[in-house]
This record gives C-alpha cells, sequence and structure tokens, in this order.
C-alpha cells in the first residue's frame, strides 16, 4: 500500500493559525482594539469613584489629595465664563507656534543629517545634551533669555522638542532603503534630488508619525511654563487651584487628556488620508 497521504489527510495536517491574543506581537481586531482601550479607561474611572465615594470623613483617599469625579465635573460651573476656551486657545496657540518652529528646523536639519552622516555625527554631542536636560530646567532658562511674554512660552516649547524632532529624523531618513538610493543614481539623480526626491518623499510618512507623537508631548509640556506669570493658558488654571479649587487642577488634566487625544485622531485622520498607499499607519 502506498504511504503518500490523501489530499484529505495533507489538509488536516495544516495547523490553525492562532487566535491574536495567543500570538506575539499580534495586532488585535480594530474593534477589539478600542474596546479594550475604552475598558482601560472605564477601570481607571471605577477606581477613582470607589477610592472617592461617600463622605468625606469616610473616604479612603480624601479630597486634599484627590477629588471625586463629581466635585471635579462641578469645578467646571465655578470657572468665570469664557475662561476656559480662552485658556485652551492661547494654550494650543503657543504649542502651534513652538512646535512649528521645531518642525521646520528639526526636519530641515534632521533630513540632511540623515543624509550626510558626518552632520549627524557633528550635531550629535549637542543633540544628546537637548535630550538629556530635564525639561522642567528649560522653565528658568528660557525665562532668563527671553524674559516673561509670549516669546518665552513659544520657545519653551521649541527648545524642549526639536531635538527629538531632529533625531527622529535622522532615524527616519537612515531607514529608507538603499535600493532606492542606488536606483536613482544608476538613472543619473544628482545627490539633490536623491534627497528631495527619494529619501524625504520615502521618510515623510513616518516623519509625520513621530510629529504627531512629539505634538502630543509638547502639548503637555506647556502646562509647566504656563505656571509662571500667565493670565491665560491652561497652566494658568492649574497654578490658581487657590483660587478655583484643588478640583480645578484635575479637570485641567482632563482637558489637556482630551484635547490631546482629539488633536492626535485629527492628525492621525489627516496622516491616512495623504499617505492613504501605507496600510501600517
Amino acid at each position: 500500500m502506498s504511504d503518500t497521504p490523501t489530499p484529505a489527510t495533507a489538509t488536516a495536517a495544516i495547523p490553525r493559525p492562532r487566535p491574536w491574543y495567543a500570538t506575539l506581537r499580534a495586532e488585535p481586531p480594530s474593534v477589539i482594539g478600542k474596546l479594550l482601550g475604552l475598558a482601560c479607561v472605564a477601570l481607571l474611572f471605577g477606581v477613582w469613584w470607589f477610592v472617592t465615594r461617600g463622605p468625606v470623613v469616610e473616604r479612603i483617599v480624601g479630597p486634599a489629595k484627590m477629588p471625586s469625579p463629581g466635585e471635579v465635573w462641578a469645578a467646571l460651573d465655578r470657572l468665570p465664563d469664557g475662561i476656559l476656551a480662552d485658556s485652551v486657545i492661547a494654550s494650543l496657540w503657543r504649542v502651534l507656534k513652538g512646535f512649528a518652529l521645531a518642525t521646520v528646523v528639526g526636519v530641515g536639519l534632521g533630513t540632511i543629517a540623515g543624509s550626510f552622516r558626518g552632520v549627524a555625527a557633528f550635531f550629535q554631542p549637542l543633540v544628546i545634551f537637548g535630550r538629556s536636560v530635564p525639561v522642567s530646567v528649560l522653565v528658568p532658562v528660557t525665562f532668563m533669555f527671553f524674559g516673561i511674554g509670549e516669546k518665552r512660552m513659544v520657545m519653551f516649547i521649541f527648545f524642549a522638542t526639536v531635538p527629538f524632532v531632529f533625531t527622529d529624523t535622522v532615524r527616519t531618513i537612515a531607514l529608507v532603503p538603499e535600493r532606492f538610493v542606488e536606483t536613482a543614481q544608476t538613472l543619473g539623480a544628482s545627490r539633490f534630488q536623491i534627497i528631495t526626491k527619494v529619501l524625504f518623499p520615502l521618510a515623510l510618512p513616518d516623519i509625520v508619525t513621530s510629529l504627531r507623537f512629539l505634538f502630543g508631548l509638547a502639548f503637555g509640556y506647556i502646562a509647566l511654563v504656563e505656571a509662571i506669570n500667565v493670565r491665560a493658558g491652561l497652566g494658568a488654571l492649574i497654578n490658581n487651584n487657590e483660587r478655583f479649587g484643588q478640583a480645578t487642577a484635575y479637570l485641567m488634566l482632563f482637558v489637556i487628556a482630551l484635547l490631546a487625544f482629539a488633536i492626535d485622531w485629527t492628525l492621525r485622520f489627516l496622516q491616512r488620508a495623504f499617505f492613504h498607499y501605507r496600510k501600517d499607519l
């Protein structure tokens, strides 16, 4: 009798693929991923409600350290009319100006440094220093150099983010496969053409991904610099908890988080629309 397996036997021998939750580094389906994220948020709010529920004397965590969700929501009514909208606009405008400057400088120099590794080596000590300096140190430094006006806050965002923009741009330019450069050289392209028509366009989707994440980081940083001699801004509202109450500081943290989420979602939508050929974005 022949030992050759029948088609049915061969088909049965094929192992079934593992589900995503049993496979290393496997992405969950889109809907399940969103539900898992919502479950995490619900769990955090549930724990928050549990430790702050009931009368003040019976709470696990007192209101001096953590107000209840209801107290945080009530803090919104205690704010003067229009101050929250004005603060959001002021903070967002400062972040936009500072991060736009960091993008122009960081992406521009990063593209050159990623294309010419000698330039990257030249800037490496400065970049390592900029990435290593605690961001809180930049608050008094920008205060000394740029005074107490708007320029101080814009330059704070610039100095806090430009080293990271530069580094990520260098990395994405360096990760462009060499075969594209070799093909362009074979076709007679100059170095300038290779940079502007090959390296930068191919790296741009990943550069935008990095900028999207860093913008959220910059938006979180703005509260630090707005805590000093600022009338309008989310950081100013957090710093004025003696005037508006402790719950206002927590309210501003949620406002910053919601704005960062909305901005990230908007930028991701635009990124997918512009770079629709990249299915991994």
